[in-house]
Order: C-alpha cells, then structure tokens, then sequence
C-alpha cells in the first residue's frame, strides 16, 4: 500500500495534457482516428487540411504573437512505474499458427468488448463506478477471464484513467462485471468461473452438490480423486457422477465462442508495416497515425481581431480568453500527435532490428529472447512507454500480422552457454506433448529430462510453469483409456 501510495502521490503531479499524451501513445490506429476526430468535433480551433505552407505561417503568426505556448516535450517517463507491466514483459503468449497467418485486415473477436460494455448500461452506476467497471470490461481476456490482480487494476485506473480508486471498490465493481452475460465472464480463475455459472441455475440436488464441490473440494475435482470426493461428502458414486455431469455441462471459457465468431467482427488495421526491399528491412508507420491537422485560420484571425479592438470590455477579455484557450490546446494536441509518432516509430524500429533475423526469414526460431527492458534501454524511455507501443498496436510483415507484444520472451540458457528464447523451448515441448502416446502421457520430470537430452537445462517446475501457459493438462488428465 506504501508503493501505491507513492504512486498516487507522483501520478498527481501529472497534468491533464501529460495524461493525455500517455493515453494517446497506447492507442491504436482506430482508436487513434476516433481521438482524432474527437478533438476535432470539440474544438473549433482546431482544422484538418492539407495546406501545409498557410498552416506553418498561421502557427509562425500564432507563436510570434506573444501568446504563451505550450511545452510539449514532456519526459512522461519519469511519471511511470515499472509495477504497469502486464506479464508479457517477461514471457509472450502463444497463438496457433492458424491466429498468425491472417491476411490484413482481419476479423476478430475483439467486440466481445463492446458486447459486454453496452450491457453494463442495464446497472445504475455513476460516473465512477462507470469509469471502473468499464475498465475491468477492457480487461477481459478473449476466454472471458480478468486475469490480473485486483491491486494491479487499482494501478493502471490511476494510471491509464487517471481514476483513484481502492481495492474494495474494484472487488464491488467486478461483482456487478460478473453479472454479465455470457455466464462466468469476469471470473479471475476456473473455479469462480464454474461457480459463477452453476449459481445462476435453478437449484437442484446436483447442482448443490457441485457447488460444495468447487467450494470445498475443488483440487480433488481437478485431480479426479473420485474416491476423495465420495469420502469427503458422504455420497454415493451416482451422486458424484450427477455433480460431475453439471460441472461438465459448464463452458470453462465463457468468451471463446465470441473470440472465433464471424457475427460479431471488428476490423483490426496493422499499427507498422515491415517489408523486405534489396534484402534490407523497410519500416513504416500505417499514414492514418499521421493525420493532417492545422490551426484554423478563422480562429487566429479572430484573436488577432479581438487583440486590435480599441474595446476591452469584460465580454472581449472573456472572448480573448477563450479563444487563446482553444489555440493553445490546438497546437498542443498538434505537437503530441508528433511526439507520438515520433515514440511508435522509434520503439517499432528498435524491435525490428533486435528481431532482425526473424523478420527477415519469418522463422520462429530466430527470434531472440526480448524483454521490454531491452527496447527501452536501447531507445532511452521508460519500460511503460514501451508497453504501451507493444501492447495492442499490430504489425503486418511478409508472413501474417503480428500482435507487437508476441515478439517479447524471457531468455534461458542452454548446456552449450547459449542464450535461447524460451518461446523456442515453449514450442519444443508443445511439441513433445503432442507426439507422446497418450495411453502413458509424460510427467513434468519425465519432459523436463526429455528436453535436458535436447540440450535445455530447465528444472521440473519450470516445465509445469510452461506447460500450464500453454494450457496444456498435466499427465493424468492426458491420459487416454
């Protein structure tokens, strides 16, 4: 609490202008379009064009008239903490190479989000709670589960949204989440997710014995230690056998069916595009992050007009006032958008050549072990700005378009002294899994020894932490009769 606290404390030296910044760098190019047209449907003072020469002499006019201009090269790094990073600083999901080798622009279930959001108007909510149960929404993952801690999304409110807010009044909103359809979203792990869905249901003698299942017993139900169950609950095996058959009946991934449907689809355009020309690696950022945008001219000739006028009533001061308000504003929202430029470009290029090997071959196995750390350092910015270029920004290369933050990976040392990505090793042992006879699947020793032989060094645990990531099921739930 002593580490939020300062958190807190330092966020709250952040201006509304710095906060915006932040928010703009994570954007997405769709996202970033509808800011864009945002702020100009507000501010009047604000113009999109393509007469370049008019919009430098009317910003030249605007500066050299005395009025006080806007310092847009913030360091937002020194505002940010390292505590934002979501688990992927260390280690990269893994898609099937069917998720990889889309053509652009591609549908995806990325409306789930939406879908969920327009639900959350059935609740009387204020503003705030509004604001927080929206959040966890967005933090949904494509199965439907929030997998991060509730003091985590504390954090990234204060950060991300500027929203203050403690641990109880998350956990009192994520209730409200949770009664949302389809049944079980907003779960933080399997067994609430099950019980979430078995509490909606009318109440029959199964159905409650499942419950005290889950709530009493949930690891011999995972580990099918039926004998256990029977013991424990006093029960005979046909009763455990009706509690189990409504367990089975539950969708352990409420959000699936959404992530893969073509009914409700969102097009996803490519943040970066990399192609290959001359046997060089081209890099470009998609032109729709780079918008034309003036100071409108009606407005500067406004304040102009106003500045000369012999009348200085309260009216024209309010006028002056108000205008100046609006060009300030303009040209700051005009400088950022440079800035944020001027960051995906300088983060996207630092990656590409890090990952050069595999940009330019499209082999997995090329690619280096990468942590944020690694990227920030080589560009001189904080890790949390390069999350939030990585996070939710896609880049299409010659072999599909990629999610940016699949390209991060922890590193692992092998028996020869040699530095592998542990995506490799990952893929190494989904591998492994797959062809072993399923009538004696292999144990977590027996695959950890396995890899050994294969020249990786990795300890039993370590293979049950990349095993569970790959959701594959321990040995005994492998088995095949």
């Amino acid at each position: 609490m002593l580490k939020q606290s300062l958190q807190y404390k330092l966020l709250q030296k952040l201006s509304p202008q710095q906060i915006q910044l932040m928010k703009m760098i994570q954007l997405p190019t769709q996202a970033f379009e509808q800011k864009i047209k945002q702020e100009i449907e507000e501010n009047p003072a604000l113009d999109s064009g393509k007469d370049e020469d008019e919009d430098s002499d009317l910003q030249n006019e605007y500066e050299d008239s005395g009025n006080e201009t806007i310092e847009t090269d913030v360091n937002i790094d020194e505002y940010l903490s390292d505590d934002e990073m979501p688990n992927y600083k260390m280690q990269s999901n893994n898609y099937s190479s069917d998720d990889d080798e889309k053509n652009i622009p591609y549908a995806a279930g990325t409306s789930f989000n939406q879908f969920l959001t327009t639900q959350l108007n059935t609740f009387r909510l204020n503003e705030l709670e509004y604001q927080i149960a929206a959040f966890l929404v967005g933090s949904i993952d494509e199965s439907g589960y929030i997998r991060r801690e509730i003091d985590d999304i504390v954090d990234d409110l204060a950060f991300s949204e500027n929203v203050f807010t403690e641990a109880g009044e998350v956990k009192r909103m994520l209730n409200y989440v949770q009664k949302l359809d389809p049944a079980g979203v907003g779960a933080q792990s399997l067994e609430e997710c099950l019980l979430i869905q078995l509490k909606r249901k009318s109440v029959t003698k199964e159905r409650t014995l499942a419950i005290a299942i889950l709530e009493k017993a949930f690891e011999h139900f995972v580990k099918k230690h039926y004998k256990k169950l029977i013991q424990k609950f006093d029960i005979t095996e046909d009763e455990l056998k009706g509690a189990i058959h409504e367990i089975e009946r539950l969708n352990p991934k409420p959000g699936g069916s959404f992530a893969n449907s073509n009914k409700i689809v969102e097009q996803i355009v490519p943040d970066f595009s990399i192609r290959i020309i001359e046997g060089q690696l081209d890099l470009t950022l998609n032109s729709r992050n780079a918008p034309e945008l003036h100071i409108s001219n009606e407005y500067n000739n406004m304040l102009k007009g106003y500045a000369a006028s012999k009348d200085k009533s309260k009216s024209q001061k309010d006028a002056v006032q108000f205008i100046k308000q609006k060009l300030d504003s303009a040209k700051w929202f005009i400088d950022a958008i440079k800035q944020r430029q001027q960051t995906l470009l300088l983060t996207m290029n630092a990656i590409m050549h890090m990952q050069e090997a595999y940009f330019l071959t499209g082999d997995e196995r090329k690619l280096k072990p990468m942590i944020l750390k690694d990227i920030a350092d080589k560009i001189h910015m904080d890790v949390s700005t390069v999350s939030r270029v990585a996070n939710s920004k896609y880049v299409d290369t010659p072999y599909g378009t990629k999610l940016i933050k699949n390209f991060f990976s922890e590193s692992m040392m092998t028996d020869q002294g040699e530095e592998v990505s542990t995506r490799e090793i990952k893929k190494i042992l989904d591998t492994v899994v797959k062809e072993e006879d399923k009538k004696k699947p292999l144990t977590d020793e027996k695959l950890a020894k396995i890899l050994k032989d294969k020249g990786y060094l990795i300890a039993r645990r370590t293979v049950a932490k990349y095993r569970e990531q790959l959701n594959i099921p321990v040995a005994r739930l492998r088995k095949e009769i």
